[in-house]
């Protein structure tokens, strides 16, 4: 099992991170390259949770959503073609004085069969970077659609 641990710092507060993680209306692949539009299938959702499916390159998992706590949220694999056990990826938020905010990603990683554990493993060498680089552009992304968003909003 692979447990990988990221940082980031951004302009965007808690609730527009929260409000980009939880959208899942088409173009999230801008936002999260490992989430391609025709892997995303919302099964159900409510106003702090959602059940939805996602993925890319012929790998996907169902995942349970929750943000009631905005600062906390836990995504859970539910189901995959190679995740299972506990997989799933935990987002804490810290507000900090400077109006930034910090982010920190647990990402887990068990494999349930022979694919797998093969990932996994993969995961575990060079997730990180990887993975880091991947969440690094996320965050801009995320930026920039807020940044659109005040410029749209000051016109």
């Amino acid at each position: 099992m692979a447990t990988i641990h990221f940082h980031q710092t951004t302009t965007a507060t808690p609730e527009q991170f929260v409000a980009a993680l939880t959208d899942f209306g088409p173009g999230r692949s801008k936002l999260f390259a490992n989430s391609a539009d025709e892997y995303l299938k919302v099964h159900d959702r409510g106003a702090t949770e959602a059940n939805v499916t996602e993925g890319s390159v012929r790998i996907w998992e169902r995942l349970h959503y929750d943000w009631s706590d905005p600062n906390h949220v836990v995504l859970t694999t539910t189901d995959s073609n190679v995740w299972g056990g506990g997989s799933g990826h935990t987002y804490t938020l810290t507000r900090q004085p400077n109006g930034t905010t910090e982010v920190d990603v647990v990402v887990v990683r068990e494999g349930k069969n022979v694919k797998g554990r093969v990932l996994g493993i993969a995961v575990g060498i060079i997730g990180k970077r990887f993975l880091g680089k991947a969440l690094a552009k996320t965050v801009k992304a995320i930026e920039a659609r807020n940044d659109g968003a005040r410029a749209a909003e000051s016109t």
